[in-house]
């Protein structure tokens, strides 16, 4: 149990953090959706009331270099944990180096399963994840050492389903990593290795859903991925061109599945006695094809869509993707053990807490904001809101409106002495790369902030405003030389549809305390401050592992 804080008595109501996903701070206006928007509450926040920046990208967030962008999966783990811990894209890259992942008994039983085959044909060994360097899901590079790796151990087949990006990188570079990959297969085989891309699409087309917000799109990975069934073309490369010229316009994410067939067959199905590796290290997008293949163990039901068939296969995630779910049962490298984290040093404390946010990014305010546990801790109430499944662009406000009224009703039911919520609006609308459907979804959150307001005002409470990362506030690619928005051929914006390596904004409503209460701006400042910083509101002492509080007494 948390002691009390000698220097504060702790607020008389609840404690509000309100995370605006993909809200970053840029020192440019050119191109960022929320400088454009109509925010007159969050304009009147930054006037009026104490606020500070804090870091959410690189070694704030346990990324492996201050070059790598923060993520909705790391921010919310720092948020909820109060400290760093080295996330899947440092833990992976370890491993690799240290060589510690080939003598791990996930990866022998992989290349075992591959080379073992059935007896009526030999195996291959399978890799399935997001093609790319955006080291937010995955790594190409960390794909590459695998495909060498098993080449050396007598792997004789390889086979890669690659999810093109355009989210995390640029939105049409798929060509930048699929033509020196094939390059790459080239250099590979040799001495009668055989490596090829088997399938592909889209990973917002296909395999990569979550949170059960749209199994559709995992149905149609599998039939592309496990039976070999769609469009088919003599290369990836050449699947791409294709795509392209047949819906101009589509953004990498977006494409279509393709299957890559010789004389007639696809290259690549997954049959009995193969090994598939789900290279992903982050968990969100991959728990649902992870369920698709590990439940079809007898007395598992898995009743999600028809598979048709279930091969049967030895299957590892790069990670374990949820602890409590034991989801993959094997794995090639271990997660981070998060320990003490916010919600259940709270809970230890008698203290009930609310969570809120759509489906979206319902699990990062559960899930990843408890150290990547699915399960409640005591004293905790979760409200899912049902996100729409059509293109965000379509509809910028999502569910804005619905968690506020959700975050409104638990306010004013008085049982909570913590609450926080999620607007994933600023983020998923970001990732499109439409500006104007970017600044309505910041327009969306800030007609919902004028509403929570209010009601914590009437609790006598207070709030702390915040992001997990930047994403809407760069919506356009920044040429490197003029450092001003870089423009396509045709004279056009050239969109941005990654996140950001900007810091995001703290901001501490409080009408209250009468101007007692501030925040205290450092360098080092980042999200893992926030967990010690509500400790101290609540008049409570931080656990001993917290960073450091940024609340400063008056």
């Amino acid at each position: 149990m948390l002691q009390k804080f000698a220097s504060f008595a702790g607020v008389p109501g609840p404690v509000v953090t309100i995370v605006m996903d993909g809200y970053g701070l840029t020192r440019h206006a050119a191109g960022s959706a929320i400088a454009a928007a109509r925010k007159p509450a969050l304009d009147r926040l930054f006037a009026n009331y104490p606020n500070i920046a804090l870091r959410a990208h690189g070694k704030a967030v346990g990324m492996p270099s201050d070059d790598d962008m923060g993520n909705s999966e790391v921010g919310h783990n720092a948020i909820g944990a109060g400290q760093v811990y080295s996330q899947g894209a440092a833990l992976v890259s370890a491993a690799i180096a240290s060589g510690a992942i080939w003598q791990g008994d996930a990866w022998r039983q992989i290349v075992a399963g591959a080379k073992a085959g059935t007896l009526v044909k030999p195996g291959a060994l399978h890799f399935i994840g997001l093609f790319s360097d955006g080291n937010v899901h995955s790594h190409i590079d960390h794909l590459k050492a695998m495909i060498v790796r098993a080449r050396d151990e007598g792997v004789h087949a390889v086979r890669v389903h690659a999810l093109l990006d355009g989210r995390d990188v640029p939105e049409t570079s798929a060509l930048d990593y699929i033509e020196p990959f094939e390059a790459f297969l080239r250099e590979v085989n040799v001495g009668g290795f055989d490596a090829q891309i088997a399938s592909g699409g889209g990973r917002m087309n296909i395999t990569m859903d979550r949170y059960d917000a749209n199994w559709k799109m995992v149905e149609k990975g599998w039939h592309t991925h496990v039976l070999g069934e769609g469009d088919r073309f003599a290369s990836a490369s050449g699947a791409v061109r294709a795509l392209r010229q047949r819906i101009p316009g589509t953004i990498d994410q977006d494409l279509p599945p393709f299957v890559i067939a010789r004389d007639g067959r696809p290259v690549g199905t997954i049959e009995d006695g193969d090994a598939v590796v789900f290279f992903n290290f982050r968990g969100d997008r991959a728990i649902e094809i992870t369920r698709a293949f590990e439940e079809s163990r007898p007395g598992a039901r898995f009743d999600k869509f028809d598979r048709v068939r279930t091969p049967d296969v030895t299957y590892a995630g790069m990670l374990q993707y949820d602890g409590d779910l034991k989801l993959p049962q094997r794995f090639l490298v271990a997660p981070p053990a998060i320990e003490d984290t916010m919600g259940e040093w709270f809970a230890k404390s008698g203290i009930a807490q609310f969570a809120c946010s759509e489906t979206q990014k319902f699990g990062h305010v559960t899930y990843f904001w408890n150290g990547n546990r699915s399960v409640k801790f005591a004293g905790e109430t979760w409200q899912e809101v049902p996100s729409d499944v059509v293109p965000f662009e379509q509809r910028p406000w999502m569910k804005a409106a619905e968690i506020a009224d959700a975050m409104i009703a638990a306010l004013r039911g008085g049982q909570y002495r913590t609450l926080r919520c999620n607007f994933a609006n600023g983020d998923m609308v970001g990732h499109t790369g439409n500006f104007r459907a970017a600044t309505m979804a910041v327009e969306a959150v800030d007609l919902q902030l004028a509403r929570i307001l209010p009601a914590i005002d009437e609790m006598r409470g207070v709030a702390l405003i915040t992001a997990d990362h930047g994403n809407a506030d760069e919506m356009y690619e920044v040429d490197k030389k003029s450092q001003q928005p870089a423009r396509n051929p045709d004279g056009s914006f050239k969109a941005k549809t990654a996140h950001t390596l900007n810091p995001v904004p703290l901001i501490l409503y409080d009408n209250v305390t009468g101007g007692k209460l501030g925040l205290k701006q450092s360098p080092a400042a980042g999200l893992s401050n926030i967990a010690a910083t509500i400790a101290n509101l609540l008049g409570l002492e931080k656990h001993e592992k917290w960073d450091e509080s940024l609340l400063e007494i008056k």
